[in-house]
């Protein structure tokens, strides 16, 4: 896919990954709806990409906020090219200490948001499937977690774990629609992540910018091509003294 003036959204993006994604899409030339709850720093990343950024106030688990916020979307830009589920978070802990709200919050955000974004998108990009043979590219961020089961993440690993298990299967569902999914499993990334996890990041993670240059190259692959899933590690996790 040429990135060049396509639609994009993109949730989580107030920070972090989201942000560097929303970048990257913008270095490319394609309009961008950045989801997230924080406000601020979403009209703070707009004021550093531009106008091909445009903020939107969405919290993902949110039924009638994510409506709202494709029907923006649609009412704005009429089309839909690109959805990246990037919104997630982790809460750490074993699982005899881990509390009823911090599983629900893992699963509403990691797995539910996925959803109710994925099932926004897949009827306008279905719609307008063309000659191209590509109707839009659906790009779920999981998690090694969702490879891996992990003592003390057994939350996180459930909820990545189902969004492994939904992306194959809507991949399967939407393909002959001209629709894409892929599926990312990082290894730790340099973000604010493993703060809010309560744990210690790897002495020597990824970068949000090399995450997304991989995003970039599966957006761009050749038409009847599909990479439905791809793992990421950092080479070396630990520094070299």
């Amino acid at each position: 896919m040429d990135l060049t003036d396509t639609v994009a959204v993109v949730t989580g993006a107030s920070k972090g990954l989201g942000a560097q994604l929303s970048r990257m899409l913008v270095d490319q030339d394609a309009i961008v709806y950045g989801l997230a709850r924080s406000t601020d720093r979403l009209d703070a990343l707009q004021n550093h990409l531009g106008p091909a950024f445009h903020p939107v106030s969405c919290d993902v688990r949110k039924e009638d906020r994510v409506e709202a916020a494709f029907d923006t979307v649609d009412a704005e830009a009429g089309r839909l090219d690109v959805l990246i589920n990037n919104a997630g978070l982790g809460q750490f802990g074993p699982v005899d200490d881990l509390d009823t709200e911090a599983f629900d919050v893992q699963m509403d955000t990691n797995v539910r948001g996925v959803y109710l974004c994925t099932r926004e998108a897949v009827p306008t990009m279905r719609a307008q499937n063309d000659e191209t043979g590509v109707g839009g590219h659906i790009v779920n961020i999981a998690s090694i977690a969702g490879l891996l089961g992990t003592p003390n993440i057994s939350a996180y690993n459930a909820s990545k774990f189902a969004v492994r298990g939904f992306s194959e299967a809507v991949m399967k569902e939407v393909r002959e629609d001209g629709i894409r999914v892929t599926c990312l499993y990082p290894g730790s990334v340099d973000t604010s992540f493993f703060d809010v996890a309560g744990a210690e990041m790897t002495e020597n993670p990824l970068q949000p910018e090399d995450v997304a240059a991989t995003v970039q190259h599966v957006l761009e692959s050749p038409t009847n091509h599909l990479i439905s899933e791809v793992v990421l590690r950092p080479l070396r996790p630990h520094r070299e003294e």
